[in-house]
């Protein structure tokens, strides 16, 4: 045989090799993504001061067990959960929107199935009991003309000891005051840690409580953050735009 077809099938072979090594991780990462770890993107405040807009964050998928709604495209095979586990108060949860059973969307659990739910004056009561929280630093932002603005800020700890920060925009604003929500079972009643600028629980015709079905996962690590609207591939843009002491923070 000659040198340029030793040459030739040297090159076929090199090719084939990096096709399989190529298939084989697209495999992989698929398997990832559908069984074990899904990456999810924020879009809106309603988290803040917990995740920001631009956070981009990994959601372990098997945290609650699986349902037709942890995988792409809800395939109708199997009802209910299997290997289920449930969510814990405090748990920052993606979740598809009972309304539609199709948005994704991503809130704080602090009631559990048969729980009372109350907001008195902008505090939380569970089962009649206020949760205690804390004044700490304002939280300083930016209005829509380039105004920085002072929010008051509080951290939070339920009645199982997590603890987490909320926001306060507005004293006595809409969602501050409600009627006592009696969680039914097999649901649970999440809410924004923004809790003046959060559509959660609180509004029946929104989201109302969360069926355990339509759980996804619990949001773990941000592995990426960016301000404005760049984006992770948007290199060029990395230098005024890239938050980096947010990235592989945990998300409490």
């Amino acid at each position: 045989m000659s040198v340029d077809a030793n040459a030739k099938k040297s090159r076929r072979s090199g090719m084939s090799d990096t096709i399989r090594v190529v298939i084989h991780a697209l495999i992989l990462a698929m398997i990832v993504r559908v069984f074990f770890y899904q990456p999810f993107n924020i879009p809106s405040g309603s988290m803040i001061p917990t995740l920001l807009v631009g956070d981009y964050l990994f959601v372990s998928k098997f945290s609650y067990g699986y349902s037709k709604y942890s995988f792409p495209f809800s395939p109708n095979l199997f009802s209910g959960r299997v290997w289920a586990s449930e969510p814990e108060r405090g748990d920052v949860a993606v979740f598809k929107l009972p309304r539609d059973n199709e948005t994704d969307y991503i809130k704080r659990v602090v009631g559990l199935p048969g729980d009372e739910i109350q907001m008195r004056r902008g505090v939380l009561y569970i089962n009649k009991k206020p949760v205690p929280r804390r004044r700490i630093e304002d939280f300083m932002t930016r209005d829509t003309f380039g105004k920085t603005r002072r929010v008051p800020r509080y951290v939070e700890t339920l009645p199982n000891g997590a603890s987490y920060e909320v926001l306060d925009l507005v004293e006595n604003g809409f969602g501050d005051n409600t009627t006592v929500f009696k969680v039914p079972e097999g649901h649970y009643f999440v809410m924004g840690d923004n809790r003046d600028n959060s559509t959660d629980s609180r509004v029946g015709s929104a989201v109302g409580y969360v069926p355990l079905e339509n759980f996804i996962g619990r949001a773990e690590i941000i592995f990426f953050s960016a301000g404005g609207d760049s984006r992770p591939w948007e290199v060029w843009r990395w230098a005024t735009a890239i938050r980096w002491s947010r990235f592989f923070n945990l998300v409490d």
